[in-house]
């Protein structure tokens, strides 16, 4: 393994931990239909909280050998399959043929912004 691997990996593996925070305090509230707005906005605030702690660190340290573009494009595609993987197992919802299509698109656009 390179000695450099964990500035690397580092930041993926944050933004990873930060997506899983992120995806919970923007759909968590969903299956709490009858709970409060304002109770939902606070709880969710509190879990985004915990987000940006990983967040931040991840793209300070992640651009240290990420472009600002690169992080982002990562953070979408981590984004993408946290929230299938949250809609699916949390939310029971299907992942259906466009949704996977209109995600593969997404990934294709990330992919060019690594292409040199």
């Amino acid at each position: 393994m390179p000695a450099n691997f964990s500035a690397y990996a580092t930041p993926v593996l944050l933004l990873v931990l930060s997506n899983v925070f992120m995806t919970f305090a923007w759909y968590g509230h969903l299956k709490f239909k009858s709970s409060p707005i304002w109770i939902v906005i606070f709880a969710s605030w509190g879990i985004a909280f915990f987000e940006y702690c990983l967040q931040v660190p991840a793209n300070r340290l992640g651009h240290a050998v990420y472009s600002a573009p690169q992080l982002k494009g990562m953070q979408e595609i981590i984004t993408l399959l946290v929230f299938a993987g949250f809609s699916v197992w949390y939310l029971g919802e299907q992942i259906k043929w466009n949704h996977v299509a209109g995600f593969a698109l997404i990934v294709v656009a990330a992919f060019l912004i690594f292409w040199e």
